[in-house]
């Protein structure tokens, strides 16, 4: 090609390339108007939702909030807010293919925010809470386990909060008390003119088996439990499951006077619940 036609060609092909960058910049800003509209649509949504979940619409709720995320992927409030709405429909322990349905939703979509923010505290409670509730009826140990599994992630983003060290000394005495009931009734199953009573001790053997298959768990709920009450001295209820696990590690020792030291241990407990809820009711109550 000769000076002359590059010359000649110069100009055409400056304004070929002017013509496509106007007409991508015209797009894009025709995206980013779409996009924010979006955005705007998708805020308007979540209010609307929010508005109807206060007021226990929640078929209308999740409905808002669907939308809301589908318009705004990134509107992390939508979608927590979805999952809260399912989540409230839940009722522990109902059989219902609807019912179950609602738990494995919201199951998915507190999931689905900490694929995008994996340390979303409201998110990792919200499972830890709902899978809480859906492993009780039917008793599902699993479920179990991935609710106290979430506890404890939180305890690592924030170590400094106590609920989630209680949640796990319950969780891990929900598995230990159940753990001790079926032994005990195997056991009287076995032994139909040796009947063991929920507050005696156990057999020696049952007792052996007991402390090998959940005296790690006791011992972890314990520690976890003491812990809640440290950064809270008055956790009442903390105190009380603290008790309980004291009365299931009492089960795994062998001399009457261990057995007895944390039975002991475990009734002033109860007396320390009782002061505190005392002194919890003779405080004024907040003019409303």
């Amino acid at each position: 090609m000769t000076d002359a036609l590059v010359s000649r060609e110069l100009p055409s092909r400056f304004s070929r390339t002017a013509s496509r960058a106007v007409a991508l910049a015209a797009l894009l800003i025709l995206a980013a108007g779409v996009s924010g509209c979006n955005k705007l649509r998708a805020r308007d949504l979540l209010n609307k939702g929010v508005a109807a979940f206060k007021e226990a619409q929640f078929d209308k709720a999740v409905e808002n909030f669907k939308e809301a995320k589908e318009l705004d992927p990134d509107l992390m409030n939508a979608r927590l807010y979805l999952a809260t709405a399912y989540a409230s429909q839940y009722i522990p322990g109902a059989p219902s293919d609807e019912n179950k349905q609602h738990g494995e939703a919201a199951i998915a979509e507190y999931k689905s925010v900490l694929e995008k923010d994996p340390n979303n505290l409201s998110a990792i409670d919200g499972l830890a809470s709902i899978l809480y509730q859906m492993a009780g009826q039917p008793f599902d140990e699993k479920k179990f386990e991935e609710s106290k599994s979430y506890h404890e992630k939180h305890i690592q983003i924030k170590p400094s909060d106590p609920q989630p060290y209680y949640s796990v000394g319950v969780i891990d005495w929900a598995l230990a008390y159940r753990g001790n009931t079926e032994m005990r009734a195997d056991y009287n199953k076995a032994h139909i003119n040796k009947q063991v009573k929920d507050t005696d001790p156990l057999p020696p053997d049952v007792r052996q088996a007991y402390s090998d298959k959940y005296g790690a768990l006791v011992d972890d709920g314990i520690t976890s439990l003491k812990k809640a009450i440290e950064l809270n001295p008055d956790y009442d209820d903390a105190m009380t499951y603290l008790n309980l696990l004291y009365r299931r590690k009492a089960d795994m020792v062998e001399s009457t006077a261990e057995r007895d030291s944390y039975t002991k241990m475990a009734d002033d407990l109860l007396d320390k619940v009782k002061e505190i809820k005392q002194k919890r009711a003779e405080q004024p109550q907040p003019a409303s």
